[in-house]
């Protein structure tokens, strides 16, 4: 997070956000960061292990179709971004299918790793500034490429089409690159 601002003119909003900090299910120290420390948090963050992706989705369509909405095959309830899970919904998806993430908070200079494939949602607590980057780190290659997978059923239209990360570019460069290493060093491994 690189910037966090309040506008001019308007209130600190303090005790809303602080609201927002402890129905986001934000723990002790946290809340005892913000209460007592200068420092202003700019988003929390609801993060949940990749393993449950398939129970999110599931619990989405569910509420989806509860509340009379169509779910096309060509769209994703979690690609989509189009659910915010509230106090009230994070219950739920706990009780009804086991599944309960972990809420963060980010303060000014705070950085927020996302491993692959994990759901996550991020709710802006002040005016914020942050700087995203994408990256595929050797250990997640597979959740990668599965979102790709993912990312092809979309429509075509869907901002998520596109594949962002060339996950399949990725593992050949990685590849051509070791392979040039060894052979470059081939007379220095023979015994």
């Amino acid at each position: 997070m690189v910037y966090v601002g309040i506008p001019k003119g308007q209130a600190d909003q303090e005790e809303e956000v602080l609201k927002t900090i402890q129905d986001g299910d934000s723990d002790e120290l946290t809340i005892k960061r913000f209460t007592e420390s200068r420092e202003k948090p700019g988003a929390l963050w609801h993060i949940y292990a990749a393993k449950d992706t398939e129970k999110i989705r599931e619990f989405l369509k569910k509420v989806a179709e509860e509340q009379g909405q169509e779910n096309p095959v060509d769209h994703d309830p979690i690609h989509d971004q189009s659910w915010y899970l509230d106090r009230a919904l994070r219950k739920r998806l706990h009780q009804e299918y086991g599944v309960q993430g972990w809420a963060i908070v980010q303060f000014l200079g705070d950085v927020v790793f996302i491993p692959a494939g994990a759901p996550h949602q991020v709710h802006n607590l002040y005016s914020c500034i942050k700087v995203a980057e994408d990256f595929v780190s050797p250990e997640h290659v597979k959740h990668c490429f599965w979102l790709t997978q993912e990312f092809r059923y979309l429509s075509h239209t869907h901002t998520n089409h596109e594949d962002k990360l060339q996950v399949k570019n990725v593992i050949y460069h990685a590849v051509k690159d070791a392979v040039g290493i060894l052979r470059a060093n081939e007379s220095s491994l023979r015994p």
